[in-house]
């Protein structure tokens, strides 16, 4: 065995140590975090694609949430909407956006006359402070709105980049 040289084990602890202090700073880098990039331009553009160009009224929609929320991993709102639930006139769909999740489309629900009551309760994810539109869609096509504005304190949604 001429010319095979033997691994100092000096340099083969050297070689682990470095690779043991990569693998642990490696893991110990910070991740960047942004928030969610959403625009209210981007939830009006949602509302569009489902309205098109109806008009959308003010009225016969109650959406309550928190005017101002700790968390917003879980923000409580409901939906109810006037309307006699019968074969002729009733709720035909809520719709729920926000203009700063990274989806402004939050929620669909699809009702029929047999319902009873046009209502939804949920919880929603809030990324920040902003304004919350629940529109509902009759039997007869046209479509109610109400909305609110929400603060939030804590955000919720927020897309880790590494």
């Amino acid at each position: 065995m001429t010319g095979a040289r033997p691994v100092q084990s000096g340099n083969r602890r050297q070689f682990v140590s470095r690779v043991i202090h990569v693998a642990i700073g490696a893991s110990a880098l910070p991740l960047a975090v942004s928030k969610a990039r959403a625009t209210p331009d981007l939830m009006q553009e949602a509302i569009t694609k489902l309205v098109g160009d109806s008009k959308v009224r003010e009225g016969r929609v109650k959406l309550e949430i928190p005017p101002l929320v700790e968390n917003g991993n879980t923000v409580p709102l409901s939906v109810s909407v006037e309307s006699p639930m019968t074969a002729n006139d009733y709720v035909a769909e809520i719709h729920i956006f926000n203009e700063k999740n990274p989806q402004p489309y939050v929620i669909a629900a699809y009702f029929g006359p047999r319902a009873g009551l046009a209502q939804l309760a949920a919880r929603v994810k809030l990324s920040d402070s902003q304004h919350v539109i629940a529109i509902a869609k009759m039997s007869d096509g046209s479509f109610w709105s109400d909305g609110a504005d929400v603060i939030v304190t804590i955000a919720a949604c927020v897309e880790i980049n590494e």
